[in-house]
């Protein structure tokens, strides 16, 4: 078992089009899968303001649309969690200049601060391959509930070939490292990336 602990030009974009977007948002097949669909845009409101939860939620719409707008099934394919504007890209796509471009796009996006660069190549072969992503994904949804309560919430878990990637924004590290140990006994799970951003108590 693999546990990484990871420091982590405006485009113009029609109303109709960004409505288009966060519509289409959970319903993609990447989002249902590795995601768990309508909670995508839920990443950890708890710890920050709501201005921030505001500014990184027009960045990922920001995102979803240049995504759609280039085509080569980026929107499918690719992930996005943000903190901050701090961008995570996660997913498969087929070849490196598909994520060359990925991550040309989002630094596109106004109020894009950092980008880290997750995707990876290759392709999800059987449904066999997704199912067993979007297990690992329920279950860790489940086991962080079930271990630090209704602070869970505040984290987002992606899960590409069993490796899992959990997001968000902490003011207790003890819980942190709890959720992340309870992780690691989730059959099929061969790695965890933490980018989870520990603040200070106010």
């Amino acid at each position: 078992m693999v546990i990484k602990t990871k420091k982590i030009t405006m485009r113009v974009v029609s109303p109709l089009f960004i409505l288009l977007a966060l519509l289409s948002y959970g319903c993609s097949p990447t989002g249902m899968l590795a995601t768990g669909g309508s909670s995508a845009l839920v990443v950890a409101e708890g710890e920050r303001s709501f201005g921030e939860v505001i500014d990184d939620t027009s960045i990922k719409v920001s995102i979803a649309a240049s995504f759609l707008e280039a085509g080569n099934n980026l929107f499918v394919n690719i992930n996005t969690s943000v903190l901050e504007g701090r961008v995570l890209l996660t997913g498969l796509v087929d070849n490196q200049e598909i994520r060359i471009e990925a991550v040309r796009l989002v630094w596109e996006v106004e109020g894009v601060k950092e980008i880290i660069n997750e995707i990876e190549i290759g392709n999800r072969l059987t449904l066999k391959n997704y199912a067993s992503d979007l297990w690992i994904n329920t279950q860790a949804r489940g086991v962080a509930a079930k271990t630090i309560g209704l602070k869970s919430v505040t984290y987002n878990f992606e899960t590409i070939q069993g490796k899992v990637y959990v997001a968000g924004i902490t003011t207790r590290p003890d819980l942190l490292e709890l959720m992340i140990n309870a992780l690691k006994d989730i059959k099929g799970v061969n790695e965890i990336v933490n980018y989870v951003i520990i603040k200070e108590k106010s």
